[in-house]
Parts: structure tokens; C-alpha cells; sequence
């Protein structure tokens, strides 16, 4: 037995160079190029189809195994050829090229959804003539190979040529036992030799004799014999669920854009504050914080804290104007009774200043009344209308002489303060359309922006241009100091292949689309994406003109993908 070591070591390499081997190999995202499109994974059909698409319509019938002389219901879906979208409304009328008497009754189910039942009598291909009415026009599409007693591939018939079964097993199970009994007949030498020989014979490239197992599929994925796929099937009735839609790809015009940062500021007359004109004591408060106001309403009333030293000097020149209009009277009242010997310009001037007089100590006072009472009332009022923003002081509160006591904001319109590096300035001088949008999301929008001032000056610290844009704000959906994204618009276009943002998604960090091939195959695409203008992106590479990609529900079809 000892002699038998070596048979028995070349024996079993030799049984492991035939026993059938498998590679797994992912089509990951890393090995694709962009642009890369590869062949579609075969899968088994549940259920027999036929598709048929015109300029205006496609259209989809599914249907089961069909037995002759046998009433059978057909499946229908009926779409736009360029957006995907199920045909709403449609006149149908249904006959067969190869049985004229044959009679079909349409029931439509949903939107885009008509269920057909109909009887064949024969085994045989046939052909099923659409003729369809609808707002997009009329046409006719030809449904074909619709063939009954065909029956479905099962998946034990798939593999009946199993390896076990095949020629290159068949053949190394003859070698096998071949060199078995050569080596029970052998002497020790030549047993020695022919393990050699068996050892070498399994070092030899064995994938010629491997079998190959190919599924039934796609025309053009068999064709293509690759089983390294990034394509996948999504059946009609999930696209009208999810109400995926699809546009074509054509070269246009695509509008190129700047983007700037800015910062919403108060417009002219949008924030007004409101300030006691002396040292006084809060003895009414008439708003609250978030109340609007109108221009000229009474915000608070304060009462002025005068001192010692300025109340001496107040009666000092209260005491004075007394004075002067006693001085005053008695001269006036005095030429008065000499009228007819005084010139009448001494009368006149004496007059004049008696009414002077009169005038200043009645002003004293109405000032001292309230002065030496410290009750003498400053009424503070709005300047504009607005929203009175948040306040400390309450009543009873002291607040000095030109301190703020409340503000005053007009939110309707704002200005928003971008910065703009030279190389740009000239592009947003010529601007012909200027978006506003949130810089921390997209929940607010607004088109309603002007460019109010162009660049004046220069920031010595970062080299950029102030410029000052006017934007209705309405819904005062944008506050003071809140960061946005100012988006310039050229006015002139370029020609490029460009896909709306809602095209374009990512699979581990690359952009892609998702294609679609016929009615129910899509595939993924890695693109090349150049500038983007907020509403659109430029295709680089990665598509081709005349594909439909998917515009809506792109999310959906992407979480189809990754979890097929």
C-alpha cells in the first residue's frame, strides 16, 4: 500500500481538475468606465411578453402559457414613447393579421392598463393588429409572435445538459479508471512515471473542457455573452406605480450660470429702531415682541428724569422770560398812551416784542408744569411699518438718552449682499436672470431678484466685489443675516447635451443615470457631468442622443437596481 501514495495523490488532483469550477466576478461600479454599458443578465420569464412602440405609443402585452380553444386574458400597457407615461385616455380596436373573424374584448383596468380576452384556436404564431385613438394622435402598432401551446421554460429544463452529464466529466472518469488499472498492473518504477505523467497532465489548462450553461433572455444580452450586467428589469406596472417618466436625449441649448454666496440685509427703510431722546423712566409699553405696527403708531411713552443742576437753570430762564415780558408790556402799554406824539414805528416794535415775550413765557409755562413734576411725557412712535422684533426693557425700566429701546423690521423686501471675484464681475453685469435660493436647503425659492447695485469697490481682505441684488420677499420667507445662493443666469446659450437635475443620482460616490432600453429592461449609466446650472447639468460623456433616461422617480429605480 505503500506504493500506492503516489496513484492515490495523482488520482485526486487529477479528479479536481475536472470537477466543475466557478468564478464569481461583480460587475462593481469600479471596474466601468463612464459611459460603460454592458449586456443584460438573462433572467427567466415568468410570463410570455410582446412589445411594439411607434413615434407617439408603446406598447407592452404580457401574457401566461395559452391553450388553444381556450378563453385566455392578455395584459396591455399602453404608454408615451417619450415620457413613459401611461396613456390616460385611448380608443382601441384590436384584430389579428393571420385570423380575421377573430374577436377581442378590451377592458380598460387603469390608466395606461387594458385587460384583452380573446380565444386562439390554433397553435400557431400570431400577430395582433392595435389601432389606437387618443389627444396624441392616431397610429397603428403591430403586436407580433404571440404563439399558443407554448409553454414556459422551466428551470430543471435549463440545466438537463448538467455537468455530470457532460462530455469533459464522461472523459475524465475513463482516464481516471484507465490509469487506475495501468496502476495495479504497473511495476514500481513506471508507477512512479505515470503519477509524473498524471500530475502534469492536471497542472495542464483545463477550462476548454468547462461547461457552459447559457438561460433563455434578451436577444441582444445572449448575443453579447456577457454575464456582467448593469442592466435590470422593471416590470410595467411598478413604472406606473411610482410614475417613472422618461425624456429623450437631445443636444440644445443649455444656459450657463455663475453661482455667488450672499447675505440677506435689511432694504432701505426694511429696519428702523426706535430711541428715547433723553434719560428717562419706561412708563408705558404699548407693543410686544412680533406685533405689527404701522408707520406713526405710539410704540411707548417715557417719562424724562431731569436733575437738580438743570432744573435750577430751566426756572433760572423760566424767571427771565417773566421778566422780559413784564418789561415788555409795561413799555408797550406806555406808548400806547402817547400814541398821537411817539412815532408809530416805536409802537410797532414795542408791540412786536411784547408778543415775543408774551409767547416765550407761555412756552416756560407749559414746560415748567411738567419739567419741575418730572411728568412731562415723551411719546415714542413707529417710523415704519413692520414687525417689532424682541425687546428687554419693560416698564418701570430706566433707558438712556439714545439708547435703542426697539426695532422695527419690514421683511417684503430685502437686499441680498453677494461677493464677486473679479473674473466674474463682468458675467453678473451681464446677467440676464438672477435666483435666489437658500444655501442650507431648497425648501424656499424665489425668481423675483434685480441686480440692484453692480460692483463698486473692492474687498482689500479676500480681492472681492460687493455687489447689492433686490428681492421681493413677500412670505418673509428670508431673514436678516441668513445665508444664500445667488445664482447668475447668462443671456446667452450654449449647445450641449445637458439632463435635468432630477436625472442624475450616485452609486458609491459616481454620478449616474438610469436608461431606458425597452419596455420593461433599463440600465444604469456612470456619466460625466460638467457645469450645472441649477435646473440642468452637462452630459460629458455617458450618453447618447436619442436614449430616454429617467427624469422622475429616479430614487425608485434606483433602489430597484441595488436590490435586484
Amino acid at each position: 500500500m505503500r506504493n500506492l501514495n503516489p496513484l492515490l495523490t495523482a488520482l485526486l488532483l487529477a479528479f479536481a481538475c475536472f470537477m466543475p469550477t466557478s468564478s464569481n466576478a461583480s460587475g462593481g461600479e469600479d471596474h466601468k468606465h463612464d459611459g460603460e454599458k454592458t449586456a443584460a443578465v438573462p433572467n427567466s420569464k415568468k410570463y410570455f411578453s410582446s412589445e411594439a412602440i411607434s413615434d407617439k405609443y408603446e406598447l407592452f402585452l404580457k401574457y401566461q402559457p395559452i391553450e388553444p380553444n381556450e378563453e385566455v386574458t392578455l395584459w396591455l400597457f399602453i404608454s408615451e414613447y417619450k415620457t413613459n407615461k401611461p396613456l390616460d385616455s385611448a380608443s382601441l380596436k384590436i384584430s389579428s393579421k393571420e385570423d380575421k373573424v377573430l374577436k377581442f374584448t378590451i377592458v380598460r383596468k387603469d390608466r395606461g392598463y387594458y385587460e384583452i380576452k380573446t380565444t386562439f384556436p390554433s397553435t400557431k404564431q400570431y400577430s395582433l393588429i392595435v389601432t389606437i385613438n387618443s389627444p396624441f394622435g392616431s397610429d397603428l402598432l403591430l403586436l407580433q409572435n404571440i404563439e399558443p401551446g407554448k409553454q414556459l421554460l422551466q428551470a430543471t429544463d435549463e440545466h438537463n445538459n448538467s455537468f455530470f452529464s457532460s462530455t469533459p466529466f464522461l472523459f475524465g472518469i475513463g482516464l481516471l479508471a484507465g490509469l487506475f488499472i495501468m496502476f495495479l498492473f504497473m511495476k514500481t518504477h513506471y508507477r512512479k512515471v505515470a503519477a509524473g505523467f498524471v500530475i502534469l497532465l492536471c497542472l495542464l489548462p483545463m477550462a476548454q473542457l468547462q461547461p457552459t450553461f447559457a438561460h433563455e433572455g434578451h436577444d441582444d444580452a445572449s448575443k453579447k455573452g456577457n454575464n456582467f450586467s448593469n442592466a435590470f428589469e422593471v416590470p410595467k406596472e411598478t413604472q406606473f406605480l411610482f410614475d417613472v417618466l422618461t425624456q429623450p436625449v437631445q443636444q440644445g441649448g443649455f444656459t450657463e450660470s455663475i453661482k455667488l454666496f450672499g447675505t440677506i440685509i435689511p432694504a432701505s427703510n426694511g429696519q428702523a429702531v426706535v430711541q428715547s431722546p433723553q434719560t428717562g423712566k419706561i412708563s408705558s409699553l404699548n407693543v410686544r415682541v412680533g406685533q405689527k405696527v404701522t408707520q406713526g403708531q405710539l410704540l411707548a411713552v417715557i417719562e424724562p428724569i431731569i436733575d437738580a443742576g438743570n432744573i435750577v437753570t430751566f426756572l433760572s430762564e423760566m424767571n427771565n422770560a417773566e421778566a422780559e415780558f413784564e418789561a415788555s408790556r409795561k413799555d408797550y402799554e406806555r406808548l400806547k398812551t402817547i400814541a398821537d406824539i411817539v412815532a408809530k414805528k416805536d409802537i410797532a416794535e414795542a408791540e412786536s416784542r411784547y408778543n415775543k415775550a408774551k409767547e416765550n413765557k407761555k412756552l416756560f409755562e407749559n414746560l415748567g408744569n411738567g419739567t419741575v413734576n418730572n411728568s412731562r411725557a415723551i411719546l415714542l412712535k413707529s417710523p415704519i411699518s413692520g414687525v417689532i422684533s424682541n425687546f428687554t426693557f419693560a416698564i418701570g425700566a430706566i433707558i438712556n438718552a439714545n439708547e435703542i429701546l426697539l426695532t422695527v423690521t419690514n421683511l417684503s423686501r430685502v437686499y441680498v449682499e453677494a461677493q464677486v471675484f473679479d473674473k466674474d464681475a463682468e458675467k453678473v453685469n451681464a446677467g440676464k436672470i438672477f435666483e435666489v435660493d437658500c444655501a442650507t436647503n431648497d425648501i424656499h425659492k424665489t425668481a423675483q431678484v434685480k441686480l440692484l447695485a453692480p460692483a463698486q469697490s473692492i474687498n482689500p481682505t479676500n480681492q472681492t466685489q460687493r455687489v447689492i441684488f433686490e428681492m421681493e420677499n413677500p412670505n418673509n420667507e428670508f431673514k436678516i443675516g441668513e445665508f444664500v445662493n445667488v445664482r447668475v443666469v447668462a443671456s446667452k446659450s450654449i449647445k450641449e447635451i445637458a439632463l435635468p437635475n432630477s436625472a442624475i443620482s450616485e452609486i458609491n460616490g459616481r454620478p449616474v443615470i438610469f436608461i431606458k432600453n425597452n419596455a420593461e429592461q433599463y440600465s444604469v449609466s456612470y456619466v460625466s457631468i460638467g457645469q450645472n446650472n441649477g435646473s440642468q447639468t452637462v452630459i460629458q460623456k455617458g450618453v447618447e442622443e436619442g436614449e430616454r433616461v429617467v427624469v422622475n422617480a429616479t430614487y425608485q429605480i434606483k433602489m430597484i437596481y441595488l436590490n435586484q
